[in-house]
């Protein structure tokens, strides 16, 4: 294995990522890396061998690590990167803050960034991924981000270099965000608050939140996001297609598309990785047999199989 360099946070080899996923799947890193701050993590980036893979990782809400694990270092940021600071309508928070408590902090000072209170994961993730909901995304409220770059060099992006698109974004390969500076419209404190409660409640009606899922499994063949109105389109909706290809409870192993939401994918006990990605190949195998559309993970999947649990890939779709 190679050797690393020095850090002054915590570098633990074969590292087992099962247990830092919401999906509670998946084998071992070569290093998983918690840095003590930003200049740890500059400084050990710099150093590291260039053929040594990097993966930032958040708190696992929305990806599969393969049964075989991940030939790299995964960084996972910790406490020092978790820091919420508001200052009139802008918000800054460490990579590593909940969605959810960047929300509550924010509304708490009258600043409506309402939508990321029922978006599972960080601000890292939430920006890497322009996370979104009832119709608003992160990009709408993006106003820059920190980043340690493979080099190690640190690096304000902005909104032009980001290149927001639905559920996607430019970062560098390999690059880390440390931290986003959000703005959001004014909004009374209490008010905001009863319109994340009224989300929570909606969300606990429609969504499996009690079982062990990574979100959205897929991303909506319309390309954007539910809004939670009346008249929003549900006929291009990824949840809509699965039911409508008779996927709903469909299960593969362990895995199980919910009942409850067609589009979440749950671990009932006894998934391995291997059975969660099998099920979602074979739901886009189906829809596309059924609708000739080809649905896009949203799920993040990394890392290689295990040798004794074969991953089906889904057919090249004919021209």
């Amino acid at each position: 294995m190679t050797d690393l360099p020095p850090v002054r946070g915590k570098l633990t080899p074969k590292r087992e990522l099962s247990d830092l996923t919401w999906l509670r799947v998946g084998g071992p890193a070569d290093w998983l890396f918690q840095p003590a701050d930003t200049d740890d993590l500059a400084q050990f980036l710099a150093a590291l061998p260039d053929d040594v893979a990097v993966f930032p990782m958040g708190v696992g809400s929305n990806l599969i690590v393969r049964d075989g694990g991940l030939r790299a270092v995964v960084v996972r940021l910790g406490r020092g990167f978790n820091g919420i600071n508001v200052d009139g309508d802008t918000v800054t928070a460490g990579a590593a803050a909940l969605d959810a408590h960047v929300a509550r902090r924010a509304a708490d000072a009258g600043v409506d960034l309402t939508f990321l209170r029922t978006i599972p994961g960080s601000i890292g993730g939430a920006v890497r991924m322009n996370a979104g909901c009832y119709g608003s995304y992160t990009a709408d409220v993006f106003q820059s981000a920190r980043a340690v770059l493979r080099t190690g060099d640190v690096v304000t992006l902005t909104p032009a270099q980001m290149n927001f698109r639905y559920r996607q974004s430019d970062l560098p390969e390999g690059a880390v965000l440390v931290s986003a500076t959000l703005r959001g419209p004014a909004g009374e404190a209490g008010a905001l608050h009863d319109r994340m409660a009224a989300q929570l409640q909606k969300r606990d009606e429609t969504q499996p939140t009690k079982d062990r899922s990574a979100g959205s499994t897929f991303r909506n063949p319309a390309g954007f996001s539910s809004t939670g109105q009346a008249d929003d389109v549900h006929d291009l909706k990824a949840w809509k297609v699965i039911d409508d290809a008779g996927l709903r409870g469909a299960m593969v192993g362990g895995a199980q598309m919910s009942p409850k939401h067609s589009n979440f994918m749950i671990n009932t006990g006894d998934a391995t990785a291997a059975d969660l990605e099998n099920l979602g190949e074979k739901v886009r195998k189906e829809v596309y047999a059924t609708r000739g559309i080809t649905l896009e993970w949203e799920i993040m999947r990394i890392g290689e199989p295990s040798p004794d649990l074969p991953v089906c890939k889904m057919a090249k779709r004919p021209e």
